[in-house]
């Protein structure tokens, strides 16, 4: 699983920072990229990289507010231009297809792939035989959700050596047993998978919060979690006006982190006013509440190997 920034800004683009959009690469573990949020001029940041819009088959939206949709219509658009005909699934709030549905029709869009909505209440959202997402509402100056992603466990690993010398012999035996079938051999000698198989792996836990002031369904969406993406509009010198607009500081954000048990925090959605000579102190500040705690930028990349963030 591979985080892509493409755009780490709160409010508005700034010569640093494009508006709210990350892309989740699944292409490991199911062949898929998840795009959440997707503002203003997301196409035009992924066409600084290798990213491929048809491969997109999922976008989950935090809120309506236009720093987080304003590069939907645009995107959508591109992704029939640019050869994307498998269908594309949108998860958000009350009124997102109402509002991409009269933009097209005013405009007169025509998409190559069906698009489908999914209107997103508190729970599930979202479950295939590999992932569960779940979704809760946050506390902003509008209805605005945070999304947990569950990976199911993974099968363990066929211990091939200890087969072997239990006579498994090549071929499809092996892949039953790694299945978790039990199987018999021709000397009628049954191996039993449990025998030969490690334990279950695992899934990765991401949690990818939405605009939010500091609160405790933030902590609970990320109980646990691997990877907590949060945003850090404010920093700590300005606790009441965060409040007073519905965002975070980056001490409240590590605050949520250390509550939940969670193994590294991203800071995003950061506003205009941190320069970059501000950013080493706005990061230090945060780490001394969670030490895990990173500083997202624009195009960054983050890989999930081994339990470890890369």
């Amino acid at each position: 699983m591979q985080l892509h920034f493409l755009g780490t800004g709160a409010g508005m683009p700034s010569k640093e920072r494009n508006t709210s959009a990350l892309m989740v690469k699944l292409l490991d573990e199911i062949s898929e990229m998840w795009l959440f949020d997707c503002g203003e001029a997301t196409q035009h940041q992924i066409l600084h990289t290798s990213l491929k819009p048809r491969k997109v088959s999922k976008i989950f939206i935090t809120h309506l507010h236009g720093d987080h949709i304003f590069g939907l219509p645009g995107f959508l658009s591109s992704r029939s231009f640019q050869g994307g005909d498998e269908p594309l699934t949108i998860f958000g709030p009350a009124g997102l297809q109402q509002w991409i549905e009269q933009t097209f029709s005013l405009s007169k869009t025509h998409l190559t792939y069906p698009l489908h909505f999914v209107e997103v209440q508190e729970g599930i959202v979202y479950e295939d035989d590999c992932f569960t997402v779940y979704a809760k509402e946050l506390r902003h100056v509008v209805p605005c959700y945070g999304y947990r992603i569950e990976q199911k466990d993974l099968p363990g690993e066929l211990l091939i050596e200890k087969a072997k010398d239990l006579g498994v012999p090549k071929g499809p035996l092996l892949g039953q047993l790694k299945r978790g079938h039990d199987v018999v051999l021709d000397n009628g000698d049954v191996i039993q998978a449990k025998d030969v198989v490690a334990p279950a792996k695992k899934g990765f836990t991401l949690t990818i919060l939405g605009d939010t002031k500091y609160c405790e369904e933030a902590v609970q969406l990320s109980m646990g979690a691997d990877i907590i993406v949060h945003e850090a509009t404010f920093d700590g010198t300005t606790t009441d006006l965060a409040a007073n607009y519905g965002h975070a500081t980056n001490v409240e954000a590590a605050k949520v982190a250390q509550q939940a048990g969670a193994q590294y925090l991203l800071l995003n959605h950061l506003s205009a006013r941190f320069l970059p000579q501000d950013l080493p102190p706005f990061l230090a500040e945060a780490q001394e509440t969670f030490p895990q705690t990173f500083l997202t930028s624009d195009q960054a990349i983050y890989s999930w190997q081994n339990n470890t963030l890369l």
